[in-house]
């Protein structure tokens, strides 16, 4: 009898690698990975362990009875990543489309359990059609409890969707609650309704790169977090974005080597012409440790840079306005942008680091009727609410409410540095002689340019905005990083405890 038993785990077990070989050779047609593959390349070699990997489902009306397989049409376990533990779980499109059915959402809701339990991060390699229609409710239902989850496991646990074919109706949603997206050029679409009903409804016509391809959700949506060119880049990334968290929100992230800046110095890169733009992302270059700044969100409302960088060796969050683009102005689309990566860097115990050259909020009929007062405020939300260390350098332009809102000591930033370049006001020089000076203006226009150089002179410094203590200290340029370093460490057992028995705000980001 044990022969016989132990002949029919082999068996079974044979069984498994011939559906594996088969969905590797299925996929591969389409130029994908499969589900297998997957997790076997962005694991540790050898440190997989797959869970629940006999489950059927149970359905036997439209001739399911016929089509069943072991898994479900998706694989789950646990592995590591650089020897810390991850959870993991990877549909499978060549059963079924992945199409998600009963037996199918109770493997990741099992995953994401176990990932909440422990504390460790989760991974999920998306590729299904949707909902198994065969299913009905229980289909529906199986993602509403994926939701819940995703709900209960945010803040808490870092989760990364990494779209790996199409997403689409109800699949699109668990990826849109987890912290990151990252999607592949070429493989991966995310829409809510497909192009056949789009031009039922509507008369458009697109296909599916068009309606919710990687392009289209790194640059106009902002649904995604990176694109890739490749599966093997989505693994890499994802290698390295983990570096940056830690395990869950009780603990902090690894500490590396520190590495000297790319760029030893930072004199000339920002002009002195305050109306002359330049690159920030070369400023941070020069500030944070070297080839450790990893951009999120790189290609959308790119007015302002935000990403993960390290000093020496320790995490941290950054936010720059980018004055090459708007002139660094504060949009609605920069505003989701910063909200949310505040909100995930406070979550996770990353400190804040935030560099504001801003003129102030983009004008328009387009921001105003599209909500610019609504999110905007999520701005000033996330970083009010936000208790790690948070520190504020004002390069040149901080005018008006974007000066408020982008971390300044108002909103509880912890430490605020200026350069002496910085001009700090309700407007800019030009505006401000407008209004101050209409009369004296009116008797003689030719004082414009005088008038302008006064005030400029005498308000647009930072030593107005520092006698008053919204300004720590006045610094130069190449004392930036240094700065930064004694800061951090002097913040870094900072505790805050706020709003006992608050429930939770009202200004979701």
């Amino acid at each position: 009898m044990a022969d016989e038993t132990l002949d029919e785990l082999r068996r079974r077990r044979e069984e498994l690698r011939r559906i594996a070989l088969e969905a590797s050779e299925s996929q591969h047609r389409r130029g994908k990975l499969s589900a297998w593959e997957r997790v076997e390349r962005l694991l540790d070699p050898g440190s997989f362990v797959e869970l629940e990997r006999f489950i059927e489902h149970r359905v036997t009306s439209f001739g399911m009875e016929g089509r069943r397989r072991s898994g479900d049409g998706v694989v789950t376990g646990f592995g590591s990543i650089d020897g810390r533990r991850v959870f993991v779980y990877s549909q499978d499109f060549s059963f079924m489309g992945g199409s998600l059915g009963e037996m199918h959402a109770k493997r990741i809701c099992q995953v994401l359990d176990l990932a909440l339990e422990v504390g460790a991060p989760v991974i999920g390699f998306h590729d299904s059609g949707g909902a198994r229609i065969q299913e009905g409710v229980a289909s529906l239902a199986g993602y509403g409890e994926i939701f819940m989850r995703n709900v209960a496991a945010s803040g808490v646990i870092p989760q990364i969707a990494v779209i790996a074919g199409p997403t689409a109706g109800g699949a699109t949603y668990s990826p849109a609650l987890m912290d990151f997206i990252i999607m592949v050029r070429g493989i991966s679409t995310m829409f809510v309704t497909g192009p056949r009903v789009v031009k039922e409804v509507t008369g458009e016509e697109v296909d599916e790169q068009g309606l919710g391809g990687a392009d289209v959700h790194s640059t106009l949506s902002g649904v995604a977090s990176l694109v890739l060119d490749s599966e093997e880049a989505c693994f890499t990334a994802v290698r390295r974005l983990l570096g940056y968290l830690p395990q869950n929100n009780l603990g902090d992230p690894p500490i590396y080597e520190a590495v000297e800046p790319e760029v030893p110095s930072l004199e000339g890169i920002i002009p002195e012409d305050p109306r002359r733009s330049y690159d920030v992302r070369a400023l941070i270059s020069g500030v944070f440790d070297g080839g450790s700044f990893f951009e999120i969100q790189p290609a959308y409302a790119e007015n302002v840079v935000v990403g993960f960088a390290r000093l020496m060796g320790r995490s941290v969050g950054v936010i720059a306005s980018q004055p090459r683009v708007m002139a660094g102005c504060m949009s609605i689309d920069s505003s989701d942008k910063v909200a949310r990566f505040v909100a995930t860097c406070d979550a996770f115990n990353i400190p804040i680091i935030t560099f504001q050259d801003v003129p102030g909020y983009l004008p328009g009929l387009d921001q105003e009727r599209g909500g610019i007062i609504r999110h905007g405020a999520k701005v000033i939300y996330a970083y009010a609410e936000a208790t790690v260390p948070k520190i504020t350098i004002i390069l040149r332009k901080s005018y008006g409410g974007a000066y408020i809102a982008l971390g300044s000591k108002h909103l509880g930033a912890d430490i605020v540095y200026a350069l002496p370049s910085a001009e700090i006001a309700v407007l800019g020089a030009e505006a401000a002689v407008e209004i101050l000076y209409r009369r004296e203006l009116a008797e003689d226009p030719s004082r414009r340019g005088e008038l302008v150089d006064r005030y400029r002179r005498e308000f647009l410094n930072p030593y107005q905005a520092a006698r008053l203590g919204y300004i720590d200290d006045v610094i130069e340029l190449n004392e930036i990083r240094e700065k930064l370093i004694a800061s951090l460490s002097a913040l870094s057992g900072k505790r805050v405890r706020r709003y006992p028995g608050k429930k939770h705000g009202n200004m979701p980001v």
